[in-house]
């Protein structure tokens, strides 16, 4: 669900100022001839130095706001006139806005209008391209698979073919991504690329007009009688592509259900929240799937499941819940919620830790700014931030010798500046974000499968509510 943008707010603290105690004191006895001698009067009492928290918590004086501002203004009018090179004016404050931001915390930023178009991209999962699924190999593109009814799948191209040039632009010396570059573009604008193919004498040339690509968030596969449902993001085609895959084991199945589902959100960085909701609800069918807790009485919500025919469809099958550490955000997000729910046993290693969630907040032509905006709990008030979620049985993957000591991140407690929560226990080691390509050698992957068929056992497969 997308996050509403942040009004102004103020903040009111109060002061705490020592009041004077008075002390009463016995005068000593003095002969009755001489007066009394006079008491000196009691020290008065220091005033306590503020707290870093109630200094940062009490409103300043807008004067030292506004001195500060000026102090910003006079730099930036120093840098214009004096530094060695003319700088880009612009430039300077889209850098002193990052800074701003970025200085918050490691998920706050600043997007330039470029960098918003391709998170608005990577947020709807559609651009303009043709439709092809590609690799780098010996320094040409090697298409792994056209993606159906795309531009690239209509004009015949296959699997395995080799882009030598686009528009003219040989291959040979790119990157994946300038490649990527140019074969994206605007919907309904031509490209140009040559191909080798195997068995074909002279390169094929295909003159392609740019359609709308969906990035598939969700592919299946069949174990046996086991589906696997792998999740890469949670875009907003996340919810949409289980919900196709699910339907076509069915299909493919004669409605015949799986007899397990391992649901792989290993390496999966997250995404939208509300896809997050949506891809929870489809294995529950009542209770919280997160709640969020923000400065502002709009970010405090309760996001539930509800019964539909989906989760009906999917109730008595056993689950399992694939997860690493890089399962961050959204991910983690469905890791805890169907933990909670005892809907589903964690395999793997301890997850990333994030739990923020973030608005982009647009400003027009300019870009965006990416604000974080509140803190989120798991349905039994968890919150996972710094500290990831605990598998429920820990499987660590076999490491090839070249990739050991390389394999592990200690997620988001060793991000410089990551929001911390007062009293709660951070991640102090690494967890493995590594996975086998063959999923044969897939330790996790296969420890899951054999749970599903019966040849493995564990006290908390399959889980048992409390």
């Amino acid at each position: 669900m997308r996050f509403p943008t942040l009004g102004a707010a103020a903040i009111l603290a109060a002061l705490l100022v020592p009041a004077s105690v008075l002390i009463a004191q016995d005068q000593p006895s003095a002969p009755i001839e001489e007066a009394p001698q006079e008491l000196p009067p009691a020290p008065a009492e220091e005033p306590a130095e503020p707290t870093a928290a109630e200094k940062a918590a009490a409103p300043r004086d807008p004067l030292e706001i506004y001195s500060d501002l000026n102090l910003f203004g006079e730099i930036f009018d120093r840098i214009r006139a004096e530094y060695v090179d003319p700088p880009d004016e612009k430039e300077l404050i889209r850098a002193a806005i990052q800074g701003m931001l970025t200085s918050l915390d490691p998920h706050s930023g600043y997007l330039p209008p470029t960098d918003y178009n391709e998170t608005r991209e990577d947020i709807s999962g559609q651009f303009g391209g043709l439709g092809v699924e590609i690799i780098m190999e010996d320094q040409v593109i090697k298409v792994v698979s056209p993606i159906d009814d795309t531009p690239a799948a209509r004009a015949g191209i296959l699997a395995n073919d080799l882009i030598v040039e686009i528009d003219g632009a040989q291959v040979q010396g790119m990157t994946q991504d300038e490649a990527v570059d140019r074969m994206r573009g605007p919907v309904g604008t031509k490209v140009t690329i040559t191909i080798i193919r195997e068995g074909v004498a002279d390169p094929l040339e295909f003159e392609l007009t740019r359609g709308i690509i969906s990035m598939r968030a969700a592919r299946w596969s069949m174990e046996g009688d086991i589906a696997v449902l792998r999740l890469s993001r949670f875009s907003e085609q996340a919810f949409v592509g289980i919900e196709q895959a699910i339907d076509a084991i069915y299909a493919q199945r004669e409605d015949v259900p799986p007899k397990g589902i391992i649901l792989d959100l290993r390496n999966n960085p997250g995404g939208l929240v509300d896809q997050s909701v949506y891809v929870a609800d489809a294995f529950l069918n009542r209770g919280a799937v997160v709640l969020t807790r923000g400065r502002t009485e709009s970010e405090n919500a309760r996001y539930d499941a509800m019964p539909d025919e989906l989760d009906e469809k999917l109730a008595d099958i056993p689950m399992i819940v694939l997860i690493n550490g890089g399962s961050a955000s959204a991910s983690e997000i469905v890791a805890g919620a169907l933990q909670d729910h005892k809907r589903a046993t964690l395999v793997g290693t301890r997850s990333f830790g994030k739990g923020s969630v973030q608005s982009i907040i647009s400003l027009g032509p300019d870009g965006a700014m990416r604000l974080t905006t509140a803190r989120y709990y798991t349905p039994d008030n968890r919150s996972i931030q710094a500290l990831g979620i605990t598998p429920d049985i820990e499987i660590k993957q076999v490491v090839p010798e070249e990739f050991q000591g390389r394999d592990e991140i200690i997620g988001e407690a060793g991000l410089d500046g990551h929001i911390t929560i007062e009293g709660q226990e951070e991640s102090t080691v690494g967890s493995s974000v590594y996975v086998p390509v063959d999923k044969e050698e897939d330790a996790q992957l296969q420890y899951a499968i054999r749970l599903l068929n019966g040849e493995e056992t564990n006290p908390a497969f399959p889980p048992k509510a409390d």
